[in-house]
């Protein structure tokens, strides 16, 4: 999945998009390469992978005596630690985001929407089965999973609030939102399996998707018409643009979890989680912990309204502010499919806002069916949605989002330039944790310490020369002993046959098929092209291409038949060795 959604991001073959696509390509190896450590780690402990055989299994392993494995819970932690960084890494978790903002600019439209609506979800598909089956109510790795949610969630938001990049902005609002799945994934294992935190993020997983498709595609509308995704450039492209406009409206509220849109049953349901868990701890005396709820409660309504802050920027800049996008504005900004693409989502977000008991309610059923039927519990549907106690959640979310909008985004992000007001970043690069921690480690100081560490290995070679010798010399007879078998089957089964001489050029099909063109040739000479006649031979010409086409399928057949033949001779070997 890695390597061929590569393709996406280096698909434009810039400087820009081949520098994200290696970055992503890293990121991917590196995390996928840490992920294969934790399988390798989980399978020797539990002796299975099976999905629905793990709770079990981590039972019995938990229940054994220590032995090789010295503290079997850190052993599981130390597993779930590195399948985290790998689907991690895919989901664009903090730290290991620093893909996703780049990969999305870079890439085209319809594989922006891909990468965040569907592959960036592989990755939560795989924290969650690490924290449903193998660490499940575990209220110590939840707890980290919970603050690595808090933290992308915030920082992704800032992020896009500060982009100037319209697919930028976009990009760092999945990291965001990603956050949001994550705190959720946490809250499961805090919870011990309560069936709102699962809902809950499994809803936004979805809600996510189809908010993400409407928003790039409205995106990619904007570009292939402007062909920039500079905000100060593509500044009142939508003003004549209403369908657009509210398409892009209707992803915006969804992602904001304004009520009625989709993206408020999700966000309802993690902030429901949050709010329900405290007060069980407030009910057991724990005062102790409530802190570090209350605190991520906070950020979890700021964070909302951040969202609701850059997406009033994007907004107000495409589609009322003027400016040079104006330049741009043609009669139809949308093909018939592509308006049927765009619209035709956008309508699905009120649609699923507004009948949560409907649709949701049987995905959260499937939900709870796949990651541990017997282990969940608390239903989403006794939710009252419009209640105060719910709506007041969304509400201090948009108060704090106005609030940011009117004063840090007219205010601090803008500024003052020929005549004009413009949008600027204030983000510093040297927060670039990619240029400023990940390449210098990566490329400068790791070298710097293994080159040493190879130098030493090759000096401890140089004493070992004699080992190496006979391991060698080993080597050289079982290859010439290969070269053999391979030269016999060639001068053998494989020898090329002599080819029995024919009276006709060819064979007689094709010498028939010659003779009647040559002579249709024959008589368009006398006729039509008496003054440029064609003078090639048929029978000659079909004989050709018989005799290539039989040479073609000869080496094609006979490769096919040597291969599976070393295939068998590489199978009676193995056989041997595992015999003997």
């Amino acid at each position: 999945m890695s390597f061929t959604s590569y393709v996406w991001v280096a698909q434009e073959e810039t400087e820009a998009a081949l520098r994200a696509s290696k970055t992503y390509l890293a990121v991917a190896v590196i995390g996928g390469l840490t992920m294969l450590m934790g399988i390798f780690m989980l399978d020797h402990a539990l002796g299975t992978l099976t999905v629905s055989e793990l709770r079990e299994a981590v039972s019995s392993f938990l229940a054994g005596e220590q032995g090789e494995f010295g503290n079997r819970r850190y052993y599981l932690y130390c597993c779930g630690a590195l399948l985290t960084v790998g689907f991690g890494a895919k989901a664009g978790v903090f730290p290991l985001h620093i893909w996703l903002p780049k990969a999305h600019p870079a890439a085209p439209a319809p594989a922006s929407a891909l990468l965040s609506g569907m592959l960036t979800k592989c990755g939560v598909f795989g924290m969650l089965l690490v924290n449903c089956h193998v660490l499940f109510a575990d209220a110590a790795w939840g707890t980290v999973i919970l603050v690595l949610g808090t933290v992308t969630m915030v920082l992704g938001a800032v992020s896009a609030l500060f982009s100037v990049d319209l697919k930028r902005t976009l990009a760092c609002s999945s990291v965001s939102q990603i956050g949001f799945i994550t705190l959720g994934i946490g809250m499961i294992s805090i919870m011990g399996g309560h069936g709102i935190a699962l809902q809950g993020t499994v809803y936004h997983m979805v809600n996510h998707t189809l908010l993400k498709l409407v928003l790039f595609m409205a995106a990619g509308v904007v570009y292939v018409n402007t062909h920039s995704l500079d905000l100060n450039k593509i500044r009142g492209y939508g003003r004549k643009h209403p369908v657009l406009a509210v398409a892009f409206a209707f992803g915006g509220f969804g992602l904001a979890g304004i009520p009625g849109w989709n993206g408020y049953i999700s966000k309802t349901l993690l902030h429901e989680s949050l709010v329900e868990h405290m007060h069980h701890l407030e009910a057991a005396e724990m005062h102790s912990e409530l802190w570090l709820f209350r605190v991520t409660e906070v950020l979890f309504l700021i964070a909302g309204g951040l969202t609701l802050a850059y997406m009033l920027k994007l907004f107000v800049a495409i589609f009322i502010e003027k400016g040079d996008g104006e330049t741009h504005n043609g009669k139809n900004s949308m093909t018939v499919l592509s308006g049927i693409a765009v619209c035709g989502s956008a309508v699905l977000l009120p649609v699923l806002g507004v009948t949560p008991d409907v649709i949701f309610a049987r995905i959260g059923k499937t939900a709870e069916t796949f990651f541990g039927p017997d282990g969940f519990h608390g239903e989403a549907h006794q939710i009252h949605w419009l209640s105060f106690e719910n709506l007041k959640g969304s509400l201090i979310s948009v108060f704090i989002g106005v609030c940011v909008y009117f004063v840090i985004v007219r205010g601090f992000l803008m500024k003052e330039a020929q005549g004009r007001r413009v949008y600027v970043n204030r983000i510093p690069s040297w927060l670039d944790l990619e240029e400023t921690v990940y390449r210098p480690v990566l490329l400068h100081i790791l070298p710097a310490i293994v080159t040493p560490v190879c130098r030493i290995l090759d000096v401890l070679l140089e004493k070992m020369r004699g080992v190496v010798f006979v391991l060698t010399f080993m080597c050289r007879i079982c290859d010439t002993f290969v070269d053999g078998v391979v030269g016999l089957l060639r001068a053998t089964v494989f020898a090329p046959r002599k080819r029995r001489m024919s009276i006709w050029v060819g064979t007689k099909v094709t010498h028939m098929f010659g003779t009647v063109m040559d002579g249709i040739v024959f008589v368009l000479n006398k006729t039509l092209f008496h003054n440029h006649p064609i003078t090639k031979s048929f029978v000659s010409v079909f004989a050709v291409s018989e005799l290539e086409a039989r040479q073609t399928f000869s080496l094609i057949t006979g490769s096919v038949s040597f291969g599976l033949l070393l295939v068998a001779l590489g199978l009676a070997i193995t056989l041997i060795y595992l015999l003997f």
